[in-house]
């Protein structure tokens, strides 16, 4: 019962700082369109995978897109986005590392999940995220955005695979050197001294 309530609270503190983590968003000019932004969000979700398992990171994921819908500047697509690639990243890291309960398994659970997260993106990007956005932003002004950095580029999925692809899959690497750094500190407050 206790372990259930620290879960619980673990969890619930987690999606807090997850969320106030989406506001601390920012562009990367010249590498990628400015309607991308980068985050570290994904940090307390990976964070509840090692600590309570994979599926507290995904409800980490939830929570925080939940609460980040009344404040969406992207009719919620965004969101949407975020939770899939997230949960997809921390519901892998957290499942290595269920299996290799060691920080060698840790780290290369985050690595496979950076890298499916970054493959996922692509075809979530490709047939939902997009096709959304092209009800408030036509695809040729979306090309357009990517074409400003590389004029070469001439369809989505050339776009996709040149900037989105390496983006997420860098944007999973921040979170797991990031994570590599603080989880043992915390580890003890996460899952209580002893554990």
């Amino acid at each position: 019962m206790k372990t259930n309530i620290r879960k619980l609270t673990g969890t619930a503190m987690l999606s807090a700082a997850a969320y106030v983590l989406m506001f601390l968003e920012f562009p990367i000019p010249f590498l990628i369109p400015p309607f991308i932004k980068m985050d570290f969000s994904e940090l307390p979700a990976l964070m509840a995978a090692f600590a309570y398992g994979p599926v507290s990171g995904v409800l980490v994921c939830l929570i925080k897109n939940l609460l980040h819908l009344m404040n969406t500047q992207s009719g919620g697509v965004g969101e949407l986005s975020n939770f899939i690639l997230g949960a997809a990243f921390v519901l892998t890291a957290g499942l290595v590392y269920k299996k290799v309960h060691t920080k060698k398994g840790a780290l290369i659970g985050s690595l496979i999940g950076a890298a499916v997260m970054g493959f996922i993106s692509l075809f979530t990007n490709y047939y939902v995220v997009y096709p959304i956005y092209t009800n408030f932003m036509p695809m040729d002004a979306i090309i357009g955005a990517y074409q400003l950095i590389l004029p070469s580029v001439d369809d989505l999925w050339d776009c996709l695979l040149i900037f989105n692809l390496p983006f997420t899959i860098a944007k999973g690497l921040c979170s797991v050197v990031i994570t590599m750094f603080i989880y043992k500190p915390l580890r003890n407050i996460l899952k209580g001294a002893g554990q």
